[in-house]
């Protein structure tokens, strides 16, 4: 008899053993212990069951249970922690966040031009034929008071000898009016000092040149006529040059009268020609949103030559003093900014910033968000990137899940919790015209064999084949 105890003891505890194993292997998982899976390429993809990405079809990763954190509101910038190994693997570069002045530089092309104040026309004032040409090519320099051509003009002529005549006559007021009136006609003043002297004119009087430059355009032909105001020669200037280059409409805010402009031309490498802004003209063009600059170079040895092509460069001073970050340290997500802040121990803090203009030099000012001397990733970014993004989505899924956990109802007894589902009583047909017959077991509705489904007990009796095969008649 005892045996017999012993062995029923035995039993009882090993059916309690097995029945609590089973009990704790069936229990669901809570929402911190299940395994999720997310997508590589995007991160946004978080999935309870592994598959493939609904986006790129690429196969799901399960994400890495992290260690657990004390409870407690959950941040917006959760810092990231990685070990060592894998920061030197992913080659993470670091760069520092400086404070300095804030340059922009404008690179533009322009079109070396003559110096509009410093061109010279040629001209007469009377009528006359070329007899002797003294500079007879166009290219040449010439200097203030050169002779140029000679010619023979009736008016001048007959001047002379009108002048000759009251000087002989002694009549001296009117040859000075003459004198005068041969002044206003253009005869040089040398000319003038020779009628005098001899008090006999000449036939050709000599036209010099009014000022220094080259001779960019000439019409003057021995042997030919021309009328007063032909223009004979054009001189230009080249020892100071224009130089009209195009600014975009967004840059025009950068560009100031006397702001230093550097120039550089294909053909003489290494030269550079340092300028100066003279003039921004008050038009836009429509078609290329680009309004016209001129700007004014020094030309020694004649080497930049009206119609060359050129390289400038303006550069503008926007602030004095600002906080600079690398360009490659940002991330750009529509109208967010957002950059890593590398702190100590392998952590890395993601951190949204205000940004300003970008300088010459790829770094962008800071306007809100990072202060001089802290250290911020400058690659590899987008793998933290990725990592903060999975790690929201998950917060806001757990999140979620949290908000949407039903109340609590009071327990009830063990016997209920673990009694099997009472089935249902009736069924019926989900088409709406045979919702209306009843019946005590599932299967096909023998109208239109549709499959039943579970309905409400009525206080009708459940039909059966034999009463539904009597209706159908």
């Amino acid at each position: 008899m005892k045996r017999l105890l012993i062995i029923l003891a035995l039993a009882c505890i090993g059916l309690t053993g097995v029945f609590l194993a089973l009990h704790s292997s069936s229990a669901p998982k809570t929402a911190a212990e299940k395994q999720l899976y997310t997508c590589g390429m995007h991160p946004q993809i978080i999935q309870d069951h592994p598959g493939n990405c609904p986006i790129c079809e690429m196969k799901l990763q399960p994400v890495l249970k992290k260690a657990e954190q004390p409870s407690g509101p959950a941040s917006d910038n959760a810092t990231i922690t990685i070990d060592p190994a894998t920061i030197q693997t992913m080659g993470v570069t670091v760069g520092e966040v400086t404070e300095g002045p804030l340059k922009r530089s404008i690179r533009t092309v322009g079109v070396v031009d003559f110096n509009e104040t410093a061109l010279t026309d040629v001209t007469a004032k009377f009528k006359g034929w070329i007899e002797k040409l003294f500079v007879d090519a166009s290219g040449r320099a010439v200097k203030k008071g050169e002779p140029l051509f000679e010619t023979y003009s009736p008016d001048v002529y007959n001047a002379g000898l009108e002048f000759a005549s009251l000087t002989r006559s002694g009549n001296t007021a009117l040859a000075k009016t003459t004198l005068e009136r041969l002044s206003l006609l253009g005869v040089a003043a040398s000319e003038l000092e020779k009628l005098k002297l001899e008090a006999q004119p000449s036939r050709t009087i000599t036209m010099y040149s009014p000022a220094d430059g080259v001779v960019v355009e000439k019409t003057a032909v021995e042997g030919m006529m021309f009328e007063p105001g032909m223009t004979l020669y054009r001189l230009a200037d080249l020892s100071l040059v224009w130089l009209k280059a195009q600014i975009y409409e967004q840059d025009m805010a950068f560009v100031q009268l006397g702001q230093e402009a550097v120039a550089s031309i294909d053909s003489l490498p290494g030269r550079k020609f340092v300028g100066r802004v003279t003039y921004v003209y008050p038009t836009l063009d429509p078609k290329t949103r680009t309004a016209q600059v001129r700007m004014e170079f020094h030309n020694p040895g004649l080497l930049l030559k009206p119609g060359m092509f050129a390289k400038v460069e303006l550069e503008a001073r926007i602030s004095p003093s600002a906080t600079l970050v690398p360009e490659s340290a940002v991330l750009r997500s529509g109208d967010r900014a957002t950059v890593f802040v590398a702190l100590d121990g392998g952590r890395f803090d993601p951190r949204e910033v205000v940004l300003g203009p970008r300088d010459s030099s790829a770094r962008y000012q800071v306007l809100q968000g990072l202060s001089p001397g802290e250290k911020v990733v400058t690659s590899a970014q987008f793998m933290f990137d990725s990592e903060s993004q999975l790690r929201e989505a998950i917060q806001k899924m757990q999140g979620a899940h949290a908000d949407s956990r039903p109340a609590e109802l009071p327990a009830a007894p063990v016997a209920a919790q673990h009694a099997p589902p009472e089935p249902p009583k009736t069924f019926v047909c989900p088409m709406p015209e045979h919702a209306s017959i009843e019946y005590d077991h599932g299967g096909k509705c023998p109208i239109c064999s549709m499959t039943l489904i579970p309905g409400t007990a009525t206080s009708q009796p459940a039909a059966t084949p034999a009463d539904h095969a009597q209706s159908n008649h």
